[in-house]
């Protein structure tokens, strides 16, 4: 059975009332298979029909390192890699909506696409209309180069398939993911990434991490030799305070006490 079958009788099954176990007896899988796809369907559901308009979306350079891509004309490129980078595979993702007066809902997602999913979610936040170009830039600032501006269709396979994949290796998403979901949207249709580094999981160590639990929890759904491991982050992502981007009182981004921008250093040494 193909994982979209899977999904699809999951689905069926638990329109008719049907539980969780009951489901996983009914197909004869694992009732935590069963689990994480009834979690993942619970969070699509639970996105609301008629969403604000999408002011922009944006994605970090280089996102496409390491990752199977179905051809797509609406998807932009950026630097393409052989994803042997220590801080190669972590992706931001940022959608903005339209919010009451003056105002944009922003969202960012930052995702551990070669593994662990998404590690962390900003917002959603509300941000003065005339801020947001300054708050793309400094949410990006950790990257070399700009955001790349995207399709939301793209953030949704990122995010959305992020999420599945490291179910499927027994990770679960950041504790705020689900509260995030209604402002990105569901996925329609099956995803267009093959997720993992060349299509194999790769769990790139980074500072925080409990790196004897992953490499465990890997074992656990794809064999000792099933995954790959890249010890370490680079030495700078070590240092530095914890800060996440935030509009400042003048249209710029400041910084705040305890938070991080994403893909910077500071963001990097603080998520798992």
């Amino acid at each position: 059975m193909t994982d979209e079958e899977l999904r699809r009788q999951v689905a069926e099954l638990r329109a008719k009332g049907r539980s969780p176990k009951e489901i996983a007896q009914a197909l004869g899988v694992r009732p935590s298979a069963v689990a994480a796809l009834v979690r993942t369907l619970a969070g699509r559901e639970a996105v609301v029909t008629h969403e604000p308009a999408v002011v922009g979306c944006w994605v970090s350079p280089g996102w496409r390192t390491g990752l199977g891509v179905a051809e797509d004309p609406d998807w932009p490129g950026g630097a393409d890699g052989d994803g042997d980078d220590a801080q190669a595979g972590l992706v931001a993702v940022l959608v903005a909506r339209e919010h009451r007066y003056d105002k944009v809902a922003v969202c960012g997602w930052l995702v551990d696409v070669y593994c662990m999913g998404v590690r962390d979610v900003l917002g959603p936040r509300a941000v003065a209309g005339r801020e947001l170009p300054a708050f793309v830039e400094r949410y990006f600032d950790g990257y070399p180069a700009p955001a790349v501006p995207a399709p939301i269709e793209l953030a949704r396979n990122l995010v959305w398939g992020a999420v599945e994949y490291a179910r499927k290796l027994g990770f679960e998403p950041a504790p705020d993911f689900e509260p995030s979901t209604g402002h990105l949207g569901p996925l329609e249709g099956s995803g267009e990434i093959t997720f993992g580094r060349n299509g194999r999981p790769t769990f790139v160590e980074r500072p925080q991490d409990d790196a004897a639990s992953v490499v465990r929890t890997l074992e656990a759904a794809v064999g000792k030799d099933g995954f790959d491991v890249v010890e370490g982050a680079a030495p700078a992502a070590r240092q530095g305070p914890t800060r996440m981007a935030r509009p400042g009182p003048r249209g710029g981004a400041a910084r705040g006490q305890g938070e991080a921008v994403p893909g910077s250093r500071q963001w990097r040494s603080r998520n798992r």
